[in-house]
């Protein structure tokens, strides 16, 4: 009875024991749920009412520092630009910044260069950045990145000088010419010669402004505004008779196929611009007595059928170092040659223009001594077709990837071709 009575002793203190235990327990797990966190003091009891809201709606990048330069707040921004790392501001300049500003309250904005983490490229972030305190002891940061700006800025500040360089040349010229003529004037044969020359100055400076103002157009104009159904061989006979002159002064022979029932959606007067350039280009770097093809074909895409228009020429061709470049505006790959036939610098990059702007591209195939393709790639309108036309001018030899059109060698499809005959 005894060692029964000590046993149920012995539970009822062990019961006590654990049931204590399980209290204290207990309170301490609800007064460590109640004791403010890390991130909710940072958060919810540091930030003054409505800054949070305030800084996710932000463009520029974000970081907010207490007092011991940690970071309290900071938007994804601030870290995909690498502002900051281990909870700490990374950028030197922008935390001695911070220092300066509480310190003494003033506000502080500097422009600065900052490495590109993680990409491998030599170039820099242009970033703008602007402290000012936020309460009594914190420091707001706003970083802005500029690099776009700045490319921007670039590309106009060489478009601008480019333009001027070009102007100049044809307007210096018009006004030595014309003193010459003045000079001149007894002289009847010496006047003809330099008139001749500044009639061909003034052609010079007219296509030149012409380019620029389309240029301007494309680059602003809206396409979808004034689109329509372009069929294809209504911009192939423009751009035959755009270069029909030049074309019989050297004898070279314009020959089109392949693109009879193919309509384009867009503007009609931005696309004749481009296969015009195109063409254009074609024949004023064509030798003489050579030929030029123009060749269309529909093509399969997954997001709907596509409109291929190529221009091949017989020419010098281009270098592979000069491949990339020749779409910029005003790149030539032979500047003496271009300025002989009249060049701007500027067809190839009206029609890289007028091809994004269409939902298209303008693609090069070229080898030096060879001559070149363009093919223009431009969405068909109408609905999409449920066969794919096989092109009748696929070159022999080589693959569709290496030169997709070749007009030379094969004969021609029974299509009506517009022809420049010598």
């Amino acid at each position: 009875m005894n060692v029964d009575a000590a046993v149920a002793a012995m539970a009822a203190i062990a019961g006590l024991c654990t049931g204590v235990f399980a209290m204290l327990a207990f309170r301490w797990s609800e007064r460590d749920q109640a004791k403010p966190t890390r991130t909710s003091l940072h958060t919810e009891a540091v930030l003054p009412p409505g800054v949070d809201t305030v800084l996710s709606v932000l463009r520029s990048s974000a970081v907010v520092l207490d007092e011991a330069d940690t970071v309290v707040k900071a938007s994804s921004a601030a870290y995909a630009l690498g502002l900051v790392r281990g909870g700490r501001l990374a950028v030197e300049p922008m935390l001695q910044m911070a220092r300066d500003t509480r310190r003494d309250g003033e506000i502080r904005q500097v422009e600065l260069d900052l490495p590109r983490r993680g990409t491998g490229r030599g170039d820099a972030l242009a970033v703008s950045a602007r402290v000012a305190p936020l309460g009594s002891r914190l420091v707001l940061l706003l970083v802005e990145d500029l690099t776009e700006a700045r490319r921007i800025e670039a590309v106009r500040r060489d478009f601008v000088a480019n333009v001027s360089h070009e102007l100049k040349t044809p307007v210096g010229a018009l006004s030595l010419l014309s003193e010459a003529v003045m000079d001149a004037s007894d002289d009847p044969e010496a006047v003809t010669r330099f008139a001749g020359r500044m009639q061909n100055e003034a052609t010079r400076l007219t296509n030149l402004v012409q380019e620029l103002i389309d240029l301007s157009r494309v680059q602003n104009d809206d396409p979808l505004e004034d689109s329509e159904p372009v069929p294809v061989d209504e911009l192939v006979a423009e751009a035959v008779d755009r270069c029909r002159q030049q074309a019989g002064t050297k004898q070279i022979t314009i020959a089109a196929g392949g693109t009879a029932d193919l309509t384009v959606w867009g503007n009609r007067g931005q696309l004749a611009a481009a296969l015009g350039n195109l063409v254009e280009n074609a024949v004023n770097y064509s030798p003489a007595r050579t030929r030029v093809g123009i060749a269309g074909r529909r093509v399969s895409v997954p997001g709907g059928d596509l409109i291929e228009i190529a221009v091949t020429d017989q020419g010098i061709g281009i270098s592979e170092k000069d491949r990339d470049r020749i779409f910029e505006r005003f790149y030539r790959v032979d500047p003496a040659r271009s300025r002989a036939t009249g060049g701007t610098g500027l067809g190839l990059a009206i029609v890289k223009h007028v091809a994004a702007s269409h939902g298209g591209e303008v693609t090069v195939w070229s080898a030096e001594g060879q001559g070149s393709t363009f093919t223009l790639r431009l969405p068909e309108a109408g609905a999409v077709r449920d066969r794919e036309r096989p092109s009748d001018l696929t070159a022999e030899g080589l693959d569709d990837e290496d030169r997709p059109y070749e007009t030379f060698n094969d004969p021609l499809p029974a299509h009506p071709a517009p022809e420049v005959l010598p």
